[in-house]
């Protein structure tokens, strides 16, 4: 991969992102996502469709990289979720860190109702972590504890920054967000997100399709530093941090 900003030049991904450490009393949470050069989130209804072989090493590099993978329901659904999957080398390098070989992937889920026979539980290496709210029904939660671990975070809808504090709680200092649109755009707008990695697809879609953070506006308006530019075939990877 290559290095266009600052100092040009080729780059190990590893040492371009490297791992995160927590900050205050949660963990530091980078989120992932990608766009088309004119702002579509998403290409037949999944942002998978936008993505290409060099996208889709960067995103298992992030994933080596984290202690825990955080993603909406509705994402999850949508993008055919599995468990997640590493390569030996990635698999190596964890084990050096301290970590298991692939990371749990914690979903956040305010009705509790989920595919609980799915490939994504029944073949996880690491157990699946459930976020839910109080609000949702008992025999819900119920199944969701048999097959993962259930973290409850808020009373009508999942509070992430509770979710966040309860993932550091279970030793996770590296969160890992890929979406959807609304959990990034919960995180953006409760000043938990600490940088955002994005990257920008040769392609041309048009069409109606979303923004990858799709809420509320938020005021006022989170500015971010760009730390660098890196370039791989066609696709450019820009990652953002907080100030």
């Amino acid at each position: 991969m290559r290095r266009l900003f600052p100092d040009p030049g080729d780059i190990d991904p590893i040492d371009a992102y490297g791992r995160l450490n927590r900050v205050g009393d949660r963990p530091r949470v980078r989120l992932n996502m990608i766009a088309s050069i004119d702002g579509a989130g998403s290409f037949d209804g999944r942002s998978a469709g936008l993505g290409g072989p060099a996208d889709k090493a960067l995103f298992s590099t992030l994933r080596s990289l984290a202690d825990v993978i955080l993603v909406g329901a509705a994402t999850m659904r949508t993008e055919n979720y599995g468990p997640a999957l590493l390569d030996d080398t990635a698999r190596h390098r964890r084990r050096q860190w301290g970590l298991p070989p692939v990371p749990p992937i914690a979903v956040v889920t305010r009705a509790c109702r989920l595919d609980w026979d799915s490939p994504f539980f029944r073949e996880a290496e690491q157990c699946p972590i459930i976020i839910t709210a109080a609000s949702a029904a008992s025999q819900d939660r119920a199944r969701a504890a048999e097959v993962a671990d259930l973290v409850l975070a808020g009373d009508d809808q999942v509070d992430l920054a509770l979710a966040l504090r309860a993932l550091g709680d279970l030793g996770h200092d590296n969160v890992l967000a890929e979406g959807g649109p609304g959990v990034a755009a919960q995180l953006a707008s409760s000043d938990l997100l600490d940088e955002l990695c994005i990257t920008l697809s040769p392609l041309l879609t048009a069409g109606d399709a979303g923004r990858i953070i799709n809420g509320h506006p938020i005021e006022p308006p989170t500015r971010l530093e760009l730390h660098h530019v890196l370039q791989s075939e066609n696709f450019l990877f820009l990652r953002y941090l907080r100030r």
